[in-house]
């Protein structure tokens, strides 16, 4: 694999976040599981691991993308299970990614919940689960809250969907 860089995103499940990470440009690989962080955080949440070429598809783009395609504003209860997080690899990244949200901020009419951690653990999901909408998206699932999901990104971000 070319050089790349790699964060974690949680937010809603993880069929759906696969799915628009899939459809991007300068995404090299996705891998859909379950992220563990620190402290609170340390309980196990449905997300997915990103590695993606920074020349082709730059951080902020995928945040945004990220704020856009779940309920980041939302602090509804099923937030243990779709933990709204960016996961930071590098330490390095933290204060990067903070930036980034605060400024999108400025974009969203109430206030993001979305979490800034630091990646402890990934736990891959079953097999059967992975590549969930490319292996059928004429499932009802599919057809309900990841194809709107992918018409928005091409109409909303054509220069990046594939």
């Amino acid at each position: 694999m070319k050089s790349f860089q790699k964060i974690g995103l949680g937010g809603g499940c993880h069929w759906c976040t696969e799915a628009v990470f899939q459809s991007l440009k300068g995404i090299l690989k996705v891998e859909q599981g379950y992220i563990r962080s620190h402290g609170e955080h340390n309980d196990f949440s449905e997300a997915v691991l990103i590695y993606f070429d920074p020349e082709q598809i730059l951080l902020k783009d995928l945040i945004e993308i990220h704020l856009y395609t779940h309920k980041s504003t939302s602090n509804h209860s099923f937030r243990e299970k779709y933990r709204s997080a960016i996961y930071y690899l590098e330490e390095s990244k933290k204060q990067t990614i903070k930036n980034i949200l605060n400024q999108l901020q400025e974009e969203f009419d109430h206030q993001l919940v979305t979490k800034t951690l630091k990646f402890q653990e990934f736990q891959s999901s079953r097999t059967a689960l992975l590549d969930y909408y490319i292996n059928d998206p004429e499932r009802p699932f599919c057809k309900k809250h990841i194809s709107p999901k992918l018409d928005f990104l091409k109409e909303k971000y054509a220069k990046v969907a594939r």
